[in-house]
């Protein structure tokens, strides 16, 4: 005798009935279903925007008064003659003109480029190689990375004079050194041949740290499976290191050549201090060269104008290093 669908039960339901589940009959809503979550009405949304407006506005209202407003006002004195005290007049792209018809702009400029040139992968090589050793296990190994961390925080001025001293011609450190092993009267900071090599040495040495910390935090982000298996593959430790270590720290060695740029184009600090951009401008860099303008011979507008020649220099080698540096690694 047949049995009547109602008796015999949906045949959708056997499998899920086996398994605990409940299925609804053909047309019938589900109750299980988790219900929908309500959307938030046009009033609520509307408070929860004006109230991230208001814990945005503190910050914003301070980065416009003290940065936006300035650089606005300061592209504004590039096309005139403001000297502070008198003149204000409007001379268009005469300054800018002037900018590129100075000598010593170029030797700035230039001063800045072999800066920036050696500072930077000395900095980095050093950096690399310091964090390779820090991180391995030592005793004393918290005292080493505070140890070689404390420049980085210090004063550029102080640390400035101190080298000054250890690099007196007469009494430094460094002068009686080299008069250990013969040679005497070594200036190293008014020859102008040894000037700039000093002031790269001094700027490597303090921001070595810096690199340091970032690249050890780097390296403490690779997994240690994957040296675990490069070693089963019998690759020896430059191996590692060339086929390994270099390209899983790509993004970390293109953030710390992208900060040390910009900080590079902007090296003021231990010029001022050590050298005052001397000897016979050996030293003198382009922020230098835009503060003797502006504070020494008060030409404002020159000075203003030389600054954004400044920021387009650094924001096209900033574009260049995003466009042919940048790169992104995934660990398998």
């Amino acid at each position: 005798m047949a049995v009547a669908p109602s008796e015999q039960g949906p045949p959708w339901g056997s499998a899920a009935a086996a398994e605990g589940r409940v299925l609804p009959f053909p047309g019938q809503r589900r109750t299980d279903a988790p219900a929908p979550v309500p959307r938030p009405s046009y009033s609520q949304e509307r408070q929860q925007a004006v109230a991230g407006y208001l814990f945005v506005a503190p910050a914003t209202a301070i980065f416009a008064v003290f940065t936006l407003l300035p650089v606005l006002y300061a592209a504004y004195l590039s096309f005139t003659n403001y000297d502070v005290f008198t003149r204000q007049d409007w001379v268009g792209l005469s300054n800018y003109q002037a900018v590129f018809e100075d000598e010593l702009f170029w030797r700035a400029l230039q001063n800045t480029l072999v800066y920036t040139a050696f500072s930077i992968p000395i900095g980095m090589l050093l950096g690399l190689g310091l964090a390779l050793l820090m991180n391995r296990q030592m005793k004393g190994l918290g005292f080493y990375r505070t140890a070689y961390y404390v420049p980085v925080v210090s004063s550029m001025v102080a640390v400035s004079m101190i080298w000054i001293q250890l690099f007196d011609p007469l009494y430094g450190v460094a002068s009686q050194g080299l008069e250990a092993i013969g040679l005497r009267g070594v200036d190293f900071l008014g020859d102008p041949a040894l000037a700039m090599p000093s002031i790269i040495a001094v700027s490597v040495w303090k921001v070595l740290g810096w690199n340091m910390l970032i690249y050890l935090a780097g390296l403490q982000g690779v997994p240690d499976s994957l040296y675990e298996a490069a070693r089963i593959d019998g690759a020896n430790g430059w191996q590692q290191l060339r086929k390994l270590t270099v390209p899983l720290l790509a993004p970390t060695t293109f953030f710390i050549f992208v900060t040390s740029l910009i900080g590079a184009f902007q090296v003021f600090d231990q010029v001022y201090v050590m050298t005052g951009g001397g000897p016979a401008n050996a030293t003198t860099t382009l922020v230098q060269q835009i503060y003797n303008a502006a504070f020494k011979s008060f030409d404002m507008g020159y000075a203003a104008a030389m600054s954004f020649v400044l920021f387009g220099i650094v924001l096209v080698a900033s574009l260049i290093s995003q466009r042919y540096g940048r790169s992104e690694v995934e660990y398998q």
